[in-house]
C-alpha cells in the first residue's frame, strides 16, 4: 500500500529533519504554520523524516480523520532523503516510487532532447 502513490492527489515531502516524536498534532502544526498549507485537504501525503533515513513517517487526512504511517526499513537500507533546505516540497508519483525504492528524487543527469541530429549521422 505505501510503496506506490496510488490514491494519493498530491504528495509534500517535509525536506530536512524532523523530530519523528512528534505525533498527529505536532505534525500538521508544522504543515499550518511553517508552510501555510491546508492539513485538511483529502488524500494529501504528508512525508517526514528524521535524522536517521531508515524511518519515515506519513500524514493523510481522509476526511475523517488523519491517518499516520510509520515505515521502518529492516536491514542497512535508507531513504535518499534529501537535507538541503527546510521547505515543504511537492513530488510526484513517480518520485515517491523512486524514494520508496532507495533511489534519489533528483535524477543525477538529465537526458537532453536533441534539437538537430549529431555530425556523425548526417
Amino acid at each position: 500500500m505505501f510503496n506506490d502513490a496510488a490514491g494519493f492527489k498530491r504528495i509534500f515531502l517535509k525536506v530536512g529533519y524532523t523530530d519523528l516524536r512528534k505525533g498527529i498534532p505536532g505534525l500538521t502544526a508544522m504543515i499550518r504554520e511553517s508552510f501555510g498549507c491546508d492539513h485538511y485537504e483529502k488524500n494529501v501525503l504528508f512525508l517526514f523524516c528524521g535524522r536517521r533515513t531508515d524511518r519515515i513517517k506519513g500524514l493523510i487526512f481522509e476526511g475523517d480523520g488523519f491517518c499516520l504511517v510509520y515505515k521502518r526499513l529492516s536491514t542497512d537500507s535508507r531513504f535518499q532523503w534529501p537535507r538541503s533546505e527546510d521547505e515543504l516540497k511537492e513530488i510526484t508519483p513517480q518520485q515517491f516510487k523512486w524514494l520508496m525504492e532507495g533511489l534519489s528524487i533528483a535524477p543525477k543527469k538529465k537526458i537532453t532532447e536533441l534539437t538537430a541530429p549529431p555530425r556523425y549521422l548526417l
